[in-house]
């Protein structure tokens, strides 16, 4: 699935307290957003997501039925186009690292501002990984420890890389946008983002925070 770009960018909102729960999806409409569902729980967010499909899911990690992390992982089986962006008031490690694993693009903390979320999630839609400052840091230092653990003999090598996929791969894990390599590269946005995507499907990998993990790995970043 892919939105329309003159579409509003449609998103779900999923946390269990219903005054902050609407008062994010009335700050996201008034921004331009489309907040197609809400969902105060897991089971709700995984029936709703298959139902409509968002561009972007901002996920609460503390649930009811459930922690957010395993939450993610179930909207993103349903729903698989679709990029969670976690919204939590927690900053705990394991949190993050948490969440991360299971799929999400992104984490950002409650405290954040609206122009920070409203920034946040257009970076996710435009497939970008988003995080709190200091968070970011934290997540690639956990994948730069994985990536000196050593390897499982058992685990097939991934297919070879062209030279620009490559170059483009160093630009993401720098944290550079589609628009910034783009202009680097003397590529158009789309030809980046196309290297990008076509880059997922090649290596089996979700987003952009494993692409960034894929080129830790494979010693790419430096």
């Amino acid at each position: 699935m892919t939105d329309d770009a003159a579409a509003p960018i449609r998103v779900m909102v999923v946390d269990d307290h219903p005054i902050w729960r609407e008062g994010v999806a009335r700050d996201l409409e008034a921004a331009g957003f489309r907040v197609v569902a809400t969902a105060e729980d897991t089971a709700t967010a995984v029936r709703r997501a298959a139902a409509v499909r968002p561009r972007v899911v901002l996920m609460d990690m503390q649930l009811p039925d459930g922690n957010g992390a395993q939450a993610t992982a179930d909207v993103l089986r349903v729903s698989p186009d679709s990029r969670v962006l976690v919204l939590s008031a927690s900053d705990e490690r394991d949190d993050v690292l948490d969440a991360v694993k299971a799929g999400a693009s992104g984490y950002l903390v409650k405290s954040a501002s609206a122009t920070e979320l409203v920034t946040a999630v257009h970076d996710t839609a435009a497939g970008q990984a988003v995080f709190t400052p200091g968070l970011a840091g934290l997540v690639l230092g956990e994948y730069r420890r994985m990536a000196t653990a050593p390897s499982d003999p058992g685990t097939p090598e991934r297919p070879a890389l062209t030279e620009r996929e490559t170059e483009v791969l160093r630009l993401v894990a720098k944290g550079l946008s589609a628009k910034q390599i783009a202009t680097r590269l003397h590529l158009s946005h789309r030809t980046v983002e196309n290297h990008v995507q076509a880059t997922l499907r090649k290596l089996q990998l979700a987003n952009r925070v494993e692409l960034t993990r894929y080129v830790i790995e494979q010693g790419l970043d430096g």
